[in-house]
């Protein structure tokens, strides 16, 4: 692509306003580019492969990032208050946060729920709490994100019957599952089923949703929680990437065309707080699987190449000490994911550190992305710091890394990325590799070459007035357990017992669950009914223990 070509592009897209000028009225440079020649090859133009600039020819130009609040507490009619009130404040689309219960398959009643349900996000047992989650929010014009694994195909079976009640087609919801198994097994450990059926999960709802929900994204594969598990940044990327292509493998063995699937493919990353290596991180990030995608796995379609990714900022870079920093350390995160070029963005509270946010908390988070997005002007300048001969030379540097890690996860798996996972999970080397890490980490704090404002340096025994903290209260649970046993009351039972029956036998053989998984939730089927009639094919998984 040539200059005049790129300006081609440019010009025959939509923008969002007519002018970008700065506060002194001066027109904007609309990117910056070398003086004399093309840019490198490597550097490229934003929109055109590898996407080193963003897979955007107009960056922000066209449309900002999406500011997408994870959101989720106590009951569904408390969270879809707080959704309600988002929207209202000018978020653009809605991520539900689920407990602790929901997240490993549990219903509230269960005895292993006690003492946890709507603690760390929104119960959710039955389609019919979908339905309420969501009430009143229109599921054919608000985009939907479910961080969700273990039992994300029970979750998002409700979703779609909540999409039914409300008259809305498959095929006009637009959001995203997590899904992204590997990645547990590696560092956040909600697990149900050993790996293997997982995966046969993931690729039955990848082929469902190819056919009957389009525009869903089937996987968010996420590096967020491997780098909150203690993952340096090259190792976050590396081990992020090489879920992806897992799972672009495991697609290609159930026999579907790479182009087929991969282009509903997103990514999660944190934005942690050393600023440059960040932004190094999400351009090598989106120039490594272009070239994966292309030279390896074939793909021919430009959005399979295409890198999409969701930011959130660094939960663990938050402080109980001094909270008023985490404000401070927020803005810097959401900074350098804009300036990595991320398609959305959540800003973490600065009372994350003790529990769910306030209201007033999350307030404070959301215009901290809404004060970037319109007094800053950051979102008026293509790439800005493309061409950077810091930023291009990190960029570099964090390519070769992770291409150093890739190579020997593939070598373990004797030229399979997916096998090498799998292998590198079972033999517990990924979980080697965080363990050192976090350790480098701690022992460069105890130290001081490393230093965390408020707690290593610069402490303060006067904190001035204490935080509000949301407390969720005993009645949440009894409601939801109160909830769970009148739907199983006004059921088919006759109906729900067929439906679990079914997708136990289609477990045993080759049906594809997802079908089967919708079944079972029109019948108004549990969560933990559902997740636990899959055990007796797919039994249940145990990590090894580690020396």
């Amino acid at each position: 692509m040539s200059r005049r070509e790129w300006r081609e592009r440019y010009e025959g897209s939509r923008r969002r306003k007519e002018r970008f000028a700065t506060m002194s009225f001066e027109d904007v440079p609309v990117l910056g580019l070398p003086a004399e020649g093309e840019p490198s090859e490597d550097i490229g133009y934003p929109g055109k492969f590898p996407y080193t600039r963003g897979i955007h020819a107009t960056g922000y130009h066209g449309k900002p990032w999406t500011i997408r609040q994870f959101a989720g507490f106590a009951g569904v009619g408390a969270t879809n208050a707080r959704f309600r009130s988002l929207l209202d404040e000018g978020q653009h689309g809605l991520s539900v946060a689920f407990d602790m219960p929901t997240l490993m398959g549990l219903d509230s009643d269960s005895p292993r729920a006690l003492g946890e349900v709507g603690h760390c996000g929104v119960a959710v047992d039955t389609a019919d709490d979908m339905i309420e989650l969501f009430d009143g929010i229109p599921l054919d014009q608000v985009s939907v994100s479910m961080t969700i694994n273990g039992p994300s195909q029970m979750l998002f079976a409700f979703f779609l019957v909540a999409a039914e009640e409300q008259g809305v087609e498959w095929k006009d919801i637009t959001g995203t599952l997590q899904a992204d198994m590997l990645k547990e097994f590696i560092a956040q450990k909600e697990w149900i089923y050993p790996p293997e059926p997982h995966m046969r999960l993931i690729t039955d709802m990848i082929r469902f949703c190819s056919e009957k929900v389009p525009q869903w994204n089937t996987l968010s594969i996420s590096g967020y929680h491997i780098r909150e598990a203690g993952a340096t940044a090259q190792q976050e990327l590396a081990f992020t990437l090489a879920d992806g292509f897992a799972y672009v493998e495991a697609g290609k063995r159930a026999g579907m065309d790479v182009d087929d699937f991969a282009p509903r493919f997103s990514f999660f990353f944190d934005a942690h707080i050393d600023f440059f290596e960040e932004i190094a991180k999400f351009r090598a990030a989106r120039r490594i699987w272009a070239r994966w995608m292309r030279d390896r796995y074939g793909a021919k379609s430009e959005r399979s190449l295409k890198l999409r990714f969701h930011t959130q900022t660094a939960g663990v870079s938050l402080t109980a000490p001094q909270p008023e920093n985490n404000v401070v350390r927020t803005a810097i995160e959401a900074l350098a994911a804009i300036f990595g070029g991320t398609q959305s963005l959540h800003t973490n509270a600065l009372d994350e550190v003790y529990a769910l946010p306030t209201e007033r908390a999350a307030r404070i988070a959301l215009r901290t992305q809404q004060v970037l997005a319109e007094e800053t002007g950051v979102a008026d300048y293509i790439d800005p710091l493309g061409g950077s001969w810091l930023v291009e030379e990190m960029t570099d540097r964090m390519e070769e890394r992770v291409e150093e890690i890739l190579g020997t996860i593939e070598r373990m798996g004797d030229g399979s990325v997916l096998d090498g996972v799998h292998r590198g999970i079972d033999e517990g080397w990924f979980q080697g590799a965080l363990a050192d890490s976090a350790y480098e980490f701690e022992k460069a704090l105890s130290t001081g070459d490393r230093v965390i404002v408020g707690v290593t340096k610069y402490e303060n025994d006067e904190e001035g007035d204490a935080l509000d903290i949301l407390r969720i209260g005993t009645e949440v649970e009894q409601t939801q357990r109160e909830r769970v046993a009148a739907v199983r009351a006004a059921r088919d039972q006759v109906a729900v017992d067929a439906a679990l029956a079914d997708l136990e036998a289609g477990a045993h053989g080759d049906a594809n669950l997802m079908e089967l998984i919708v079944v079972a939730a029109r019948a108004r089927a549990t969560e933990g009914e559902i997740v636990d009639a899959l055990k007796p094919a797919f039994g249940v998984y145990r990590e090894p223990p580690r020396v």
